[in-house]
Formats: structure tokens, C-alpha cells, sequence
């Protein structure tokens, strides 16, 4: 072969091969599908502002999974959700991800749509969702992480409140409509009852407007709660700074279930560690990519909680915080 014709071959080569390689990749990449109605979609993406997405994706990328190389994100998010979260689930299913990953209520909707395509979970109870026949063995398309510890987490959740508001007498709460009509609103219904406190419930929509929380939260006021619960959802996550402050323009003491809801002005917090939850959720993902069936693999359920108090938010709310709280507390924002 002459010399000139040997460079040509090669430098053909040179440009064929990485074409070769991306198109191989092309191919092999593996299509993972988010559904969270409540976040922009631009938090469902590696690169995120989100410190939860970022935990999640850099712990793909730990594992192998590159997003735009061998993986491709479909986002499901906020934008998407112009016709409700079960027309938003049925694109989803439709579309045939390699894997689901549903971040927050919702696990239900396609319990009903799909036994096939494996899904990952951060919920509540999952058992009592119909979504697993139980926590090690789940059985069916579904695996993830549970949040919800049950009655007892709802009821120390309200003993905190009681011990920084001994006066309390009616509970407010605020919660996604969505959450609350599905089986694990029925264990905080419960944990009310069971500490004798009638409660004055406000609900919020996914995309919810600033001036649908202000209303939730003056209706609870005007309905006569002298303290708060903050149900956990993504939209209330999404919020956190605008309903802290609303409720702290409203002399109402909440305790929350997000520490970033703390971070942002809320007063207190009794709650699990969000980032470990999605980096769980991306090694089932892992798992499931590379060929283990979601029903064989156990739901992680959450056995640790961190207490969250802010000082300065308890101090313009006017409250003395108990020293045994604040002993106790595993964060103090002064």
C-alpha cells in the first residue's frame, strides 16, 4: 500500500471510530423516566440546583451511569403536568423507560398502569399502598424507599410541637390534596386523635400559586390552630421559604419534615435525610439497569430522624424553647 494511501485509510479511521463509539453508545443507552409533578423539570436533570438531584446523579455517575452518555433522562416535572399527575403517568408508561423513578406521591397511579416496567420510589408506606407485599420482599415492579415509620412518627412529631407550644389545642396542617386523599394521611388523621387535638386542614394542588399558600395558610389561622404540621411532599420542599415566612407572619409555630425547611425560616423540624433517600434510589436504579428485578430487591425503610430547631425563627415568634429541647436537638440554628 503507498504511503498516501495508507495516511488517508487512517485519518478515515480516526474519524469514523469515535462516530462509531457515540453511536454505539446511542444504542446501548438505557432510558430512565422522573416523575416529580411538583419540581421544574430543570431539577430532574443532572447539573441541578437541587442538592437532592445533584446526590442522586452524582451517585449514577459513581456507579457508571452517565446522563447523555449511556443514560437518557426523561423529565416528567412541573411543565409536564398541565393534565393532572395520571395523564402526566400514563405519557410515562406509554413512552416504555427502561426504569421509573417516582419521587414523592404518585406511586399508586401506576401501580394501576403498569406491572412491567420496574419502578423506583421514594414514598410512604408501601405495603399499605398495595405496591409491595412487604418491605423485604416486595414482590411485584416496585422497589425504593419508604419514609413512613407510621402512627409513632406522626405522634413524636407532635409531642415535639406540644413541648415547644404547651398551649397548643387545635393542630393545623398543611398538605398536597393528593397526598392527603391516598391511604398515608389516614396514620397522621390517626396520630391527632390520638394526642386529643382537632385539626384544621388546608390542602395545596401540584403547581400550587403563591397566592394558594397564602390562602391555605390564612384559612388555617382563621380556623383557630395555634400551631402547624407540615405534611412532606416535593411542593411543600419546593415552598419552603415562602411557607415558612407565611406561617411566621401568622405567629403559627409549624414543625416540618424537611431540615431545609428549617434552613429556610421554618422554626422546627423532625426529619430523615432526603440526600441518602435518593442516593438509595440511585443504586436501585443501578441495580435494576444491570439486570435485578425490582421485587427482589427490599425497600429501605427510614429508622433515623434528626430534630431541627431554629432559634432565631422561635425568638420572633416569641417563644421560649425548653433547654431539654434544644439539648436534644441534633441541629440548632441560632
Amino acid at each position: 500500500m503507498r504511503r498516501r494511501n495508507f495516511i488517508s485509510l487512517l485519518g478515515g479511521a480516526a474519524v469514523a471510530w469515535p462516530l462509531a463509539v457515540a453511536a454505539q453508545q446511542s444504542t446501548n443507552r438505557k432510558r430512565l423516566a422522573i416523575f416529580s409533578p411538583a419540581e421544574p423539570s430543570a431539577d430532574l436533570h443532572d447539573h441541578s440546583e437541587s442538592k437532592k438531584s445533584r446526590a442522586f446523579f452524582a451517585e449514577l455517575r459513581r456507579l457508571g451511569w452517565i446522563e447523555g452518555q449511556n443514560l437518557k433522562v426523561e423529565s416528567y416535572g412541573r411543565e409536564q403536568n398541565a393534565s393532572g399527575p395520571e395523564g402526566l403517568a400514563t405519557e410515562i408508561v406509554r413512552s416504555n423507560p427502561d426504569v421509573i423513578h417516582v419521587v414523592g406521591p404518585g406511586a399508586v397511579i401506576f401501580k394501576k398502569l403498569t406491572s412491567r416496567i420496574p419502578i423506583v420510589v421514594i414514598t410512604t408506606d408501601p405495603v399499605k399502598q398495595g405496591i409491595a407485599e412487604s418491605l423485604a420482599h416486595p414482590g411485584g415492579n416496585f422497589t425504593g424507599a419508604s419514609i413512613d415509620a407510621g402512627l409513632s412518627i406522626h405522634g413524636k412529631r407532635i409531642a415535639l410541637l406540644r413541648e415547644m407550644v404547651p398551649t397548643m389545642s387545635k393542630l393545623g396542617c398543611l398538605a398536597l390534596r393528593f397526598q392527603w386523599d391516598g391511604a398515608s394521611a389516614g396514620a397522621f388523621r390517626a396520630a391527632a386523635e390520638t394526642a386529643g387535638l382537632p385539626l384544621a386542614v388546608s390542602l395545596l394542588e401540584f403547581g400550587t400559586s403563591e397566592a394558594d399558600i397564602r390562602t391555605a395558610v390564612e384559612s388555617i389561622s382563621r380556623d383557630g390552630a395555634n400551631a402547624v404540621m407540615v405534611l412532606d411532599s416535593p411542593q411543600i420542599l419546593q415552598n419552603s421559604t415562602l411557607i415558612a415566612k407565611l406561617l411566621g407572619d401568622a405567629k403559627l409555630p409549624a414543625i416540618f419534615t424537611f431540615t431545609e425547611s428549617i434552613e429556610a425560616g421554618g422554626l422546627m423540624a423532625y426529619s430523615f435525610d432526603l440526600i441518602e433517600l435518593h442516593k438509595r434510589a440511585a443504586n436501585n436504579i443501578d441495580a435494576i439497569l444491570r439486570g435485578a428485578k425490582p421485587g427482589d430487591i427490599p425497600f429501605y425503610q427510614v429508622t433515623r430522624f434528626e430534630l431541627s430547631i431554629n432559634l432565631k425563627t422561635a425568638k420572633q415568634l416569641g417563644l421560649s424553647v425548653p433547654p431539654g429541647l434544644v439539648a436534644s436537638a441534633d441541629k440548632v440554628i441560632e
